[in-house]
Formats: structure tokens, sequence, C-alpha cells
């Protein structure tokens, strides 16, 4: 298909119902069919365009040009009919099918400035891909848009494209994410994520020691493990060995003191209401975990268990280690289980002993990470909102908010 095969309509106006239904039926007595189409709507104005070309199937040896001039004709009476603008050109002879050679890039931000969209699309530029289109997902509790681009870095080294945005992102302080497009975007999903810091807010580790009466060296230990200064099992089982003696009633308290982190609630909800599964992988406690599981509706939990005996902690703990290692064989044991090829996993985490499990899905996230975390993660968010996490698998504010009308109307 050269370039003089193809017609180019763009329409432009107010948006109204069956503007697109008129325009098209209009095509339809035409023998020509439909090569490409994008419909927005942007402030209560109608952008459609359509890439045509004649069908020889059903008009063998027909004039393209006067076949095109006849649709040129037609078309200017109807958008004078409805106040409409038409334009003509000629297409590009050239449709990319999707999820072939495309990536999608999602771009957080409060607030999203000019500028540093600005300077994300000349990287997409420099690598010679073309921006096929801008959406907005949310303008709440962040501003996120997504492109979808093609060509150049597209096809070729996407890894080399997302070091490059995730660079500029980091200079204009916004968050970015690059996946491949394709249907496996709204397949079905696994989510992960770790619990202390990440889903909820604060270490639990870090309250059971406040009664305990030693919350100031777990900390400190606490916060080198993080960092990966410290091998996290001898470092987990140092500050559980400072709780000996702790009355167990102290993880009741601790349950009532634990906050969600904003946002997380939602997450859930719009996922699980999306057909997601999500489950928790913690190197914090049972004792804990189970609660939000019940409190959720989780579909997978693993976590490490305090020994008590006579209703005391002993500073122990039963069973192997949930630790760095162990968070990556569980989540794709949990993949597994859901029956989810690990490239349709997403995992999230914030520490250090995150970073197997964030490598080993599909999409690893640093959620407000430790700098170790997010140089090495697919991508960042620096938001104190969980729920954000929806934007970068391309789930709308419209959408999360549907999801929040669903959980009302059924009281869930």
């Amino acid at each position: 298909m050269n370039d003089d095969s193809t017609l180019l309509v763009t329409v432009t106006g107010r948006d109204r119902p069956g503007i697109s239904a008129r325009l098209l039926n209009t095509l339809s007595v035409f023998p020509v069919t439909i090569v490409d189409l994008e419909q927005v709507v942007l402030a209560g104005r109608l952008v459609l365009g359509t890439v045509i070309d004649v069908d020889e199937r059903v008009a063998p040896g027909v004039s393209r040009h006067r076949v095109f001039d006849e649709v040129r004709s037609a078309l200017d009476k109807v958008a004078i009919d409805l106040d409409m603008e038409v334009e003509y050109g000629r297409g590009n002879g050239r449709v990319t099918e999707s999820g072939t050679g495309r990536l999608h890039v999602t771009v957080l931000a409060d607030p999203l400035r000019p500028g540093a969209l600005g300077a994300l699309t000349s990287c997409v530029a420099r690598a010679g891909a073309n921006i096929d289109r801008i959406e907005r997902l949310s303008s709440y509790p962040v501003t996120s848009v997504e492109m979808e681009i093609s060509g150049g870095g597209a096809a070729g080294d996407a890894a080399q494209l997302r070091a490059e945005l995730a660079m500029e992102a980091s200079t204009q302080s916004v968050d970015v994410a690059v996946q491949p497009s394709g249907l496996h975007r709204r397949g079905k999903h696994l989510i992960v994520m770790d619990v202390d810091s990440t889903l909820i807010q604060g270490e639990v580790i870090e309250l059971l020691a406040a009664h305990a009466g030693c919350e100031a060296e777990v900390a400190k230990v606490t916060e080198e493990a993080m960092r990966g200064e410290l091998d996290f099992e001898e470092s987990l089982r140092a500050r559980v060995a400072l709780l000996n003696g702790l009355d167990a009633s102290a993880i009741d308290r601790v349950r009532e003191e634990i906050q969600l982190t904003p946002g997380a609630r939602t997450l859930v909800r719009t996922l699980k209401r999306l057909g997601y599964e999500c489950g928790i992988v913690s190197g914090g406690f049972t004792q804990i975990t189970d609660v939000l599981v019940d409190r959720l509706g989780l579909d997978y939990s693993a976590a490490n268990t305090l020994e008590i005996v006579d209703g005391k902690l002993t500073g122990g703990l039963i069973g192997p280690i949930v630790d760095r290692k162990g968070k990556a064989t569980t989540l794709q044991q949990f993949a597994e289980q859901a029956g989810v090829p690990l490239s349709q996993t997403v995992a999230i985490g914030d520490g250090a002993n995150d970073l197997d499990m964030l490598q080993t899905a599909g999409l690893g996230v640093a959620f407000n990470a430790k700098p170790v975390v997010r140089e090495q993660a697919d991508t960042s968010v620096n938001v104190p909102y969980l729920d954000t996490i929806a934007f970068i698998l391309g789930i709308t504010r419209e959408e999360i908010e549907a999801a929040d009308l669903h959980a009302a109307d059924t009281g869930n």
C-alpha cells in the first residue's frame, strides 16, 4: 500500500450523541474499508480520525480518486449539517498492529507541568519513536497520562528507552513507567505487595518494639536492613530477639494501631472488581498479615510467624524465614496457584528485601522506595497514594470511581 492509496479523514466539533454513527453510516454507502480509526473527546470537543481505503473486492477496477472525491463531497454535506469541521489528508499507508512494536508510557506527577511532559516526549522523539496517542488517566490524586508509542525505540531497544525516560523523569521530578502494549495488559494479572511501608504505613516490628521499650534500637537495625546493609534474616532474628518476654496482648494493640497506606483499600477493591488477584508477602508476621487478608479480601498471603509460649513472645520465629529470596519464590508460587504467567505479575515493594521479587515479576514497582530499590526496579512511584499503581496498569480514575460506587452499592 502506498501513500496515495488511503484517505485520512479528520472530523472535529462539539461532542454529542450520534455524531460518530452519522459519519460512519455516511461512509458505509461507499466501497471503502476502514484501515485505522481513533476517537477522543477533550473538554467536550470530539476529534474523530479515520483512514479509509477502496475495497477492490467490492468494486474492482474502480477509480480510487473518484471514490475519494465522492466521499469528500458526502462528508462535507454531513459536516455542514452537524456543524462540524472536516479535513482530509493522505493516510500514511502503514498501520502498526496493536501490541506489535508498541509501548505504553505512563507518566504520573503532582502537578504535571508542560515542561516535564515536553522533556519526556523529546526523549521519545530522539529514540526515533512516534507518539500515536496521549490519553489522560487521572487528575486525582495525581495527574497521570498514558502515551502509546510505536516505531524507533518502541520496536527496538525498549530497555534503552526506558532507561532514558527514567533518567529524564528523575530530572523532572515525575514518575514514568514503560510497558509493552498488547491485550496482556488487561488480561488476568496477579498483584503481590510487600506489607510494611507499602500496603501499610510504618513497620510492624517497630510498633511491637514500642510496646517492648526498644523502639529506637529496632528502628536502627530495620533501616540498615532496608538499605541492604545487613543480611535480612540475621537482622530480623536480632530484632525479634529484643521482643523476648513481650506480652502477646501487644499484638492485638498493634493490630488496632496499623494504618493502611492511602489508596490501599481502593487499589485492592478496584483490581478485584476488574478480575485481578491480589496477594501480600511480608518479612513481617502472620499475626498481622492474616488480619489484613480478612480486612481487604486478599487471595494470597505469606509471612513469618512469631513464636508465642504461655502468652508471651519468646524472641524467636517459627518455620522458614520469608527473606529476600523467599519473597521471589513466594511470588512464583502464588503465580502458579493463580494460573498466571510471571510476565503478567506485578510486584510492589519499598526495601532491598523486595528486590528479588520486583525483578522476578513481569513489572516491578518501587513504591516510595529506598534509592537502591528505585535504581533497580522497572518503575518507581514516589507519591504517597497506593492506588496510583492502577494508572500504571492503564486503569483510569473513572474505572476506580466505578469500583468505589460498586462497593458502596453492594455494601463491600
